[in-house]
């Protein structure tokens, strides 16, 4: 690639992607959103409304319906926003109408996304998304936590830094966002994906005594699989280091039962599907591989997408609903 310039190609536009889109969009970037259906059309319409604790401000951005309307250049970041389910065919979308050389960010929750891109695309970065934000209706995302709306540090994946790297974080920092560029960005990952862990209780159960006790030990299961594995992760205390004064200032979402996690705002909108998948699976699939059981995160997984499929409400499974289903599989 060549000089500083970057374009940046921001590929699904909810709470995250739409969020960051926009404030790259405010610092100055060239920035242009991929959305689809009324949210799309509410972007085209009347740009971004972004909701913050100073106040609202509808900022105006460009967006298209995909890939092959971005006239994608040699000079374009791309920023990967979706969910875990729909990066396969964002990827294959890409594929058809991207360098191989693009770089690609992926500012997901996970860790198999990386992966994935990596198969495509040669250049491939991780970010360890801390982004308290919220989207519920079109056109419209809230900031959970201000004046530093998130915290989005930045490696080239599986590990390292380069170029890239340090144009991409310092224009998330432009934004009033902190990034630091790290190397071993994946053991950033791999503790996000462990406080991940508590997303399809969050979006499933009403609070309760049940709800918090699987949390935890969805959590502690983790810790267990990911050492058997063999796999770093930050610890609690680096992390508490690195996020503690954002998560502090981090408000509370009206109407959601526990906490608002992004699996909670899927159900919320309608969305019909959950990442439960690619988080409390991500910890089966290697429980599977290393010949360990991983009976909490299974039955997270299971009962989360068992929800979905019934086309339940979020939050609407009461904790004696929950506890005994809970007691059962894990009785097995």
């Amino acid at each position: 690639m060549v000089g500083t310039h970057r374009r940046f190609v921001v590929y699904g536009a909810g709470a995250i992607g739409g969020g960051l889109g926009a404030l790259l969009t405010k610092a100055g970037h060239e920035v242009v959103l991929i959305a689809r259906g009324s949210h799309l059309t509410a972007l085209q319409s009347s740009g971004l409304k972004v909701v913050t604790q100073a106040g609202a401000e509808t900022i105006p951005v460009a967006a298209v319906s995909g890939p092959h309307e971005a006239s994608l250049s040699a000079n374009d970041v791309v920023l990967l926003a979706m969910k875990s389910n729909d990066t396969p065919s964002a990827l294959n979308e890409l594929a058809a109408v991207a360098d191989p050389d693009t770089p690609i960010v992926c500012v997901q929750n996970g860790v198999a996304n990386e992966r994935a891109a990596l198969r495509r695309f040669a250049n491939v970065y991780g970010i360890s998304t801390v982004f308290p934000a919220v989207h519920l209706e079109p056109g419209v995302v809230e900031f959970r936590s201000w004046p530093t709306p998130a915290i989005l540090d930045i490696g080239r994946y599986p590990g390292g830094i380069d170029e890239n790297t340090e144009i991409i974080s310092a224009a998330i920092e432009s934004t009033g966002c902190g990034s630091t560029p790290r190397t071993d960005i994946m053991r950033w990952k791999y503790a996000k994906l462990l406080t991940n862990l508590v997303n399809a209780i969050d979006a499933i159960a009403a609070p309760g005594a049940t709800a918090t006790r699987i949390m935890s030990q969805a959590r502690a299961e983790g810790e267990r699989v990911l050492a058997a594995a063999g796999i770093e992760f930050a610890s609690a205390d680096e992390e508490q280091l690195r996020f503690g004064e954002l998560r502090s200032n981090t408000a509370r979402v009206n109407g959601a039962g526990i906490g608002g996690s992004s699996s909670w705002q899927s159900l919320a909108r309608g969305a019909g599907r959950i990442e439960a998948d690619y988080l409390n699976g991500e910890i089966v699939l290697l429980a599977r591989l290393y010949g360990i059981p991983a009976p909490v995160n299974e039955f997270v997984r299971r009962i989360a997408n068992g929800f979905v499929r019934d086309g339940r409400p979020a939050g609407s499974m009461a904790d004696a609903e929950l506890r005994a289903a809970f007691d059962v599989a894990l009785s097995r």
